[in-house]
């Protein structure tokens, strides 16, 4: 895994945002770090990059998201207003295009297990909504796995003719069907030495379920019109948005094919479920597809907020549609509430009790609460309960730093009074 190694003036006076890259997952080195191939860097305005195509610049008092290009750094700046957009473009920017997004706990928990998991080879079974990330997890496994550098083969088992599915799955020689004028390898054989993805495995015909059991039991194949098995060396993740275990008592799934399947079973969480992700997963979207912008359009809080509150009934996919569509609608340099378009309004929530009403643990104001919050133990804890410092540190006054320590108490953290002195 590649480090972000920053220098000692951003370790100085960044720390809110060196505290998000944490809470997203990222490893942050200490500066001056040995650098190793893919580490990225962070120097504050001014610094010399060593590595200019693989430096972030931070910059002061600006909002600002310039993305990697040419061999130019990056550039990322925000006040701690905007901290839930300003961390999202940077963790986007620094983490590369293809990794795994997460900002709420429980989706960083279940990414941290499943890097854990893709360290063994043992079989995965990955259940949860359509449209919440199924494959991307599966691609993390692979990703953690040894077998990284082998191939990922994903075939979406709803999305072939029954006919077709055991010659695509297995392979077939030349002349073992009508058609057939030359032979095909089969998924399982083009994925030796990686891994094979079966989405929507619930869809596979009942009679096709006993040969990948097989399959997966002997690690071989047999192609049709063969007589002869071929050993395999495949790691198999299977993924499926129904109830496996209700599709086998209803008798539409193999008993034993599910346990087989399911060694460690995996769940993904609806969107909806998980409103902490969102900021995280919009900005890297921007960033995905902001195409050759020379700066990153800004995502106001009002236009965030907005794409928080929505229930998304299409999880990710649909945030996916949702941010395309106010990069092209966006004129200027910040999309706004107007540029979020939906594919229908919002459903009423039920208000539960007072922090439901105000917005619960999901909005803008929390998830950059909670970030700030984390800042503040961390760097109060590094300027040994220093107020004074630490507030110099986080770029904040000391009645603001005051202020956010009596926050901190009335959530139940007297500990803090303690460790803060003047």
């Amino acid at each position: 895994m590649s480090s972000i190694i920053p220098s000692r003036a951003v370790q100085r006076d960044h720390y809110l945002l060196l505290s998000m890259l944490r809470s997203a997952g990222l490893d942050i080195a200490e500066p001056e770090s040995q650098a190793r191939p893919g580490d990225r860097f962070l120097v504050a305005g001014g610094e010399m990059a060593a590595v200019p195509a693989r430096t972030m610049v931070v910059a002061s008092g600006r909002q600002i998201a310039r993305p990697f290009g040419d061999g130019a750094p990056a550039m990322i700046g925000f006040d701690p207003a905007d901290a839930a957009t300003g961390g999202g473009y940077a963790a986007a920017m620094l983490r590369g295009p293809d990794a795994a997004v997460a900002a709420d706990p429980e989706s960083l928990a279940l990414l941290a297990l499943a890097e854990r998991v893709g360290r063994s080879d043992i079989t995965v079974l990955i259940g949860g909504p359509t449209g919440t990330g199924k494959e991307v997890l599966a691609r993390a496994i692979h990703r953690a796995s040894d077998r990284r550098d082998g191939p990922f083969v994903a075939i979406n088992c709803a999305a072939l003719p029954e006919t077709m599915l055991e010659a695509m799955l297995f392979g077939h020689t030349k002349g073992s069907f009508t058609g057939a004028s030359s032979g095909g390898q089969g998924f399982f054989r083009a994925a030796n030495g990686g891994t094979l993805l079966l989405d929507e495995i619930a869809e596979m015909p009942l009679p096709l379920q006993a040969k990948l059991l097989r399959a997966l039991q002997e690690r071989e194949v047999v192609p049709i019109g063969a007589t002869e098995p071929e050993k395999i060396d495949v790691r198999v993740i299977a993924c499926a948005n129904r109830d496996l275990q209700a599709e086998v008592a209803a008798g539409r799934f193999r008993a034993d094919l599910y346990y087989r399947l399911s060694v460690f079973p995996l769940t993904t969480r609806a969107l909806a479920d998980r409103p902490a992700d969102v900021a995280a997963l919009a900005t890297a979207m921007i960033v995905r597809h902001a195409g050759d912008r020379a700066q990153l359009p800004w995502l106001s809080p009002e236009a965030l907020a907005k794409l928080e509150n929505h229930d998304w009934p299409g999880n990710v996919r649909e945030l996916e549609n949702v941010i395309q569509r106010a990069l092209l609608l966006s004129a200027g340099d910040r999309i706004e509430p107007a540029d979020v378009i939906f594919d229908r309004p919002a459903a009423p929530r039920a208000v539960a009790n007072d922090e439901s009403a105000s917005g619960g643990t999901g909005r803008l104001s929390n998830i950059v609460q909670m970030h700030e919050f984390q800042a503040i133990r961390d760097t109060l804890a590094a300027c040994g309960g220093s107020r004074v410092e630490t507030a110099r540190r986080l770029g904040i006054s000391e009645r603001t730093l005051r202020y956010r320590l009596a926050r901190l108490r009335e959530q139940g953290e007297p500990a803090f009074d303690r460790r803060a002195t003047a």
